[in-house]
């Protein structure tokens, strides 16, 4: 077994990359697939809201004593794993993160070895999990190209509006043209963008479809759509929750998003 590992991305933030990708991590987890969320945001969402969700589960309020930037100074990522649900971990970040540009500077003068050096600790997981996914900053910066040069695919999460639709141009376009190109990642490739709705039947939100399909063609986005859901904007708050129909409506939505992407990473991989 050898994991495929996706980045979630898009240069403009607020547009629902960590919700995406801890929402169908707890899908594929519900799967019985063994995946690993790695947190590369020195914000810490996905990790605080897997913590509080692990704390709703298991009412154990949990905290961690190894981040994932010490992780990295000891070259040993195993010690921070923290087990969210069954077959769910997550690789938790923390404002110390910030430092790891800074810190990557102390390990190599090339900015090539520094892109590549994640990939390396992350070598360790690629048996042990079915899928790892990876939440980023909406920056470029280092941390966004170790990512991506580790990752065998990229969702790009799209909320449709004028400056997230720039946003995921400028995503695919560096993609490309730096990570494939000037960093030479190996596998890397696009599975699709994924629309996420500013405001449910809303003009801004069908026009922006419209060019967001004549911009990337129709092939390359998701036929699912995510529509605005307040349960969503709580689980930042409260962590994931089971508990009722409204619970379940989420859950629903996000199967549908990890049964697509699971599809069309068999496309890829079948030519």
């Amino acid at each position: 077994m050898s994991s495929r590992v996706i980045t979630f991305g898009n240069f403009k933030g607020g547009t629902g990359k960590t919700t995406t990708s801890t929402m169908v991590g707890i899908e594929l987890a519900r799967r019985n697939l063994k995946t690993l969320l790695v947190d590369l945001d020195p914000q810490g969402n996905a990790t605080n809201l897997y913590l509080k969700t692990k704390e709703n589960v298991d009412n154990e309020i949990v905290s961690f004593n190894k981040t994932l930037m010490a992780g990295i100074k000891d070259q040993d990522l195993s010690q921070t794993i923290i087990n969210i649900l069954p077959n769910l971990d997550v690789l938790p970040s923390s404002a110390d993160f910030s430092l790891y540009p800074r810190f990557m500077e102390t390990v190599s003068s090339d900015y090539n070895e520094r892109v590549w050096y994640f990939s390396k600790l992350m070598k360790e997981f690629k048996e042990k999990y079915d899928y790892i996914l990876i939440d980023i900053p909406p920056t470029i910066s280092l941390i966004t190209d170790s990512a991506l040069y580790a990752s065998d695919y990229c969702v790009i999460v799209l909320q449709t509006q004028e400056r997230s639709l720039q946003g995921a141009e400028a995503f695919i376009n560096y993609m490309q043209e730096q990570v494939i190109d000037t960093f030479k990642a190996p596998t890397l490739d696009l599975i699709g963008i994924l629309p996420v709705l500013l405001k449910n039947g809303a003009p801004v939100d069908n026009s922006t479809l419209e060019v967001a399909k004549e911009l990337f063609g129709s092939e390359n986005i998701f036929d699912i759509t995510i529509k605005n859901m307040e349960r969503l904007k709580r689980y930042d708050v409260t962590g994931v929750m089971f508990k009722d129909q409204f619970d379940h409506a989420v859950q629903n939505v996000y199967e549908k998003v990890t049964t697509e992407m699971i599809s069309r990473i068999g496309a890829i991989e079948n030519g």
